[in-house]
């Protein structure tokens, strides 16, 4: 499958938005990944740092978005999605304004895909496009072998992201609800956070619980209903 072939058949999240990306904890680094894309010259990469919960990939997403809405191509797609076709299938990329990487740190190590990175990295930047990525730990941690690709990578802006305090994922959690139209009291965000996983994927999923058996049942959210559904 040629790249070509790919980022048509990758889609943005219509719920990733610089927008709707809550919570204090990480904003200033949303702002400034915003600014970067109104004003990118001189900055030829940005590393986004990161546990998986601390919203990476809403915010490559969110680029991307805004990147669209501004009339530049964009592209947001996982390396996890081009892994079974080989490093051939960043060929082509470059034809994008802008390239977002996720989760790039799943090729440290591999020789062929770290080559493929640089020599993707140098055609983004000789077109004078933007490479963002977002990796999980500090670059000089994660056993990337090719120094060049170092280099480039740590002369870029990082933006390191850092978990959520609990204040944040219940505004995070009554924001998301609010998108879906369900009303979610403090009371009942407050209930929930008690019992909930503390990773905010684990707590979006129980929404995505409460969301379809508030609709099936044609409920509002109070605590005894979400004590039914979560078997509380």
């Amino acid at each position: 499958m040629s790249a070509s072939q790919l980022v048509l058949g990758v889609k943005l999240r219509d719920d990733a938005r610089f927008d709707n990306f809550h919570g204090d904890r990480n904003i200033e680094a949303a702002r400034r990944l915003k600014a970067i894309c109104d004003q990118p010259a001189g900055v030829p990469v940005v590393v986004v740092c990161g546990d998986s919960d601390t919203g990476k990939s809403h915010l490559l997403q969110a680029a991307c978005h805004y990147a669209e809405a501004r009339g530049w191509s964009a592209v947001c797609i996982s390396i996890a999605e081009l892994e079974p076709f080989g490093p051939e299938a960043l060929a082509g990329l470059d034809t994008q304004d802008l390239v977002c990487l996720d989760d790039l740190d799943r090729i440290a190590g591999d020789p062929a895909w770290e080559e493929a990175v640089f020599h993707l990295y140098n055609r983004i930047h000789d077109r004078g496009g933007l490479l963002m990525v977002s990796i999980s730990e500090v670059l000089t941690s994660l056993g990337f072998q090719l120094p060049d690709l170092v280099s480039r990578l740590t002369h870029g802006l990082t933006l390191q992201l850092g978990i959520y305090r609990d204040e944040d994922r219940q505004t995070i959690l009554q924001a998301r609800a609010e998108q879906r139209g369900l009303v979610m009291s403090d009371d009942v965000a407050s209930f929930i956070m008690r019992r909930a996983p503390r990773r905010l994927g684990d707590l979006l999923a129980m929404l995505d619980v409460l969301d379809e058996n508030s609709l099936q049942a044609q409920r509002r959210l109070t605590i005894p209903f979400v004590k039914t559904v979560m078997g509380w």
